[in-house]
């Protein structure tokens, strides 16, 4: 553990400024990153960075892949700068909405320059890197390579309609297959080694300025994925590769009926007798992409929620042991001080609580949450919370902070003043969370950018149970030009939180200075403690 206090912010890529229909790694990234420096933060947490598809509203949580990265994330102009595309290839840019990602037309733009790209990269006799890249990944890229393939060539059917050879994976259907889609393989081979590369390339550009990239990780995969379609066994399905339970949360008191999320569960039998293999290499691949791992709904290893597959609600489900204490002594195996946040958020039970005391996993607070009920007894209230803990204001699935102050009903405002002992004008609500989260005796806060800028809840980005306008919201170049940097930067200072601290003390030098190879998206360095 590094025992110094730090902040940081909280901003999709997709949230990002671009003129190309959705944020991506583009110029806009970089002047983030330099604004996060200059604010005296140390970490840029995102969302997941996995493939998206319409399907599911492009949620970043709903991917057809848990290795994949999603190609919407590749910027125009640094293809340009790396000689896949001319400037004219770019033109004509349709006129993108600037506040609102734009997913269906970004994606239609982005196929347009990507073919262009994918004949000038085959005409110019490919890339080592790129051979050095396909090689390294194929444990994962040639599934989902294929998959993606097959998907666009069938109409975008779901692999559980495919015809039979091909959704059981016959050898010889496969390979006619790879035979036939080769061009499109070999499409999205490039996509992954171009986007893998601009990836690496922003990780190299915010490590040099001491900032760690966070990334989150959905405990489940979804069903109509290449993780599901390749490794049929390690789920929970029956023999005609059908899902017997999925997964959700009983209802509470903000759904009566609780939460229908319709993942397929892992069969956690299978996996143990396999080493947890397909998880370890997961692990492994997000250390390649970011210094810190936070997975979502970590509760789902210590006991998990499974509803009958074809039930409406997930309201008749029931608790099943998951694989608990085994599963992170496997994973301390093989990554000795795992850099883990855990989403705790919830029930906190013993068996949870003794899993994070043994791997020094720190746990989550939400500012917000304190004003729901009883402060005095809120481990989410600022006096209850302990350093090792990660302190949000608010997460992807709140509301901003001056839009719950505009919504909340009255009482959580009230209590919202009794507990700062002064009322709270409307305009300053949000620098008086993000002050308090930074004044926070817990070593890490994060807070999204929102919050920041002082933004209502037209900028939420998440509200679960919903399915329309979810993750659309963007920030605007004059967004990025009115970033209070120096507020934010002073206010961290009092706080304790801008002296850089002796990170090169528990790092190798290589994560600091020397991110994982460009070329390849691979890093030998080993695990590192955090926080």
């Amino acid at each position: 553990m590094i025992p110094t206090r730090g902040s940081g912010l909280l901003l999709h890529i997709t949230s990002l400024p671009s003129p190309y229909g959705t944020g991506d790694l583009g110029p806009a990234a970089y002047r983030f990153a330099d604004l996060l420096a200059a604010a005296g933060q140390r970490y840029w947490q995102t969302l997941p960075i996995t493939p998206t598809t319409p399907d599911y509203g492009h949620s970043p949580y709903s991917s057809p892949s848990a290795f994949a990265l999603n190609t919407l994330l590749i910027s125009p102009e640094r293809m340009v700068t790396d000689d896949l595309l001319d400037p004219a290839d770019l033109d004509p840019v349709p006129a993108f909405p600037a506040g609102r990602a734009d997913f269906a037309a970004a994606a239609a733009y982005r196929t347009r320059i990507f073919d262009r790209a994918h004949r000038r990269f085959r005409e110019a006799g490919g890339d080592p890197r790129y051979e050095i890249f396909v090689a390294e990944n194929a444990g994962w890229l040639d599934d989902y390579a294929l998959f993606v393939a097959i998907r666009e060539q069938t109409g975008g059917q779901r692999w559980s309609e495919w015809p039979i050879p091909l959704r059981r994976r016959h050898p010889a259907a496969l390979g006619q297959m790879r035979r036939k889609l080769s061009d499109r393989i070999e499409r999205e081979y490039l996509l992954q080694y171009v986007a893998g590369r601009q990836w690496q390339a922003l990780r190299r550009y915010c490590s040099d300025r001491k900032i760690h990239l966070v990334g989150d990780v959905p405990i489940y995969v979804g069903y109509d994925s290449a993780d599901v379609w390749a490794n049929p066994e390690l789920f929970r399905l029956d023999a005609a590769l059908r899902p017997t339970f999925v997964s959700g949360v009983p209802p509470d008191c903000f759904s009566r009926t609780g939460q229908l999320w319709g993942t397929p569960l892992f069969d956690w039998d299978a996996q143990k007798r396999r080493g947890y293999a397909w998880w370890i290499r997961r692990v492994a691949r997000l250390l390649d992409l970011f210094t810190i791992i936070r997975i979502d709904h970590f509760r789902g290893f210590i006991d998990y929620w499974e509803v009958p597959a074809g039930d409406p609600t997930a309201e008749f489900g029931r608790w099943v042991d998951g694989p608990g204490m085994d599963f992170f002594e496997r994973l301390a195996d093989r990554f000795p001080s795992l850099p883990l946040i855990a989403e705790d958020l919830g029930e906190n039970t013993p068996a949870i609580q003794a899993v994070l005391d043994r791997f020094d996993y720190p746990g989550m607070r939400v500012l917000l949450y304190a004003f729901a009920g009883d402060p005095a007894k809120s481990p989410h209230a600022p006096h209850n919370h302990i350093p090792s803990c990660i302190l949000y204001t608010g997460t992807h699935d709140n509301n901003t902070v001056k839009g719950w102050y505009d919504e909340a009903p009255e009482r959580e405002r009230q209590t919202l003043f009794e507990y700062f002992g002064r009322v709270i004008p409307a305009g300053a609500v949000h620098r008086e969370l993000v002050r308090a989260a930074m004044l926070s005796v817990a070593r890490t806060a994060i807070v999204p950018v929102q919050d920041v800028l002082g933004m209502g809840g037209a900028a939420r980005m998440n509200l679960p149970g919903t399915t329309d306008g979810n993750w659309e919201w963007r920030l605007t170049a004059d967004d990025l030009d009115r970033f209070p940097d120096d507020w934010l930067r002073a206010v961290a200072r009092i706080a304790g939180r801008v002296e850089a601290p002796n990170l090169t003390s528990g790092l190798p030098p290589e994560s600091i200075s020397d991110p994982p190879d460009a070329a390849t998206g691979r890093s030998d360095r080993p695990d590192i403690s955090f926080l």
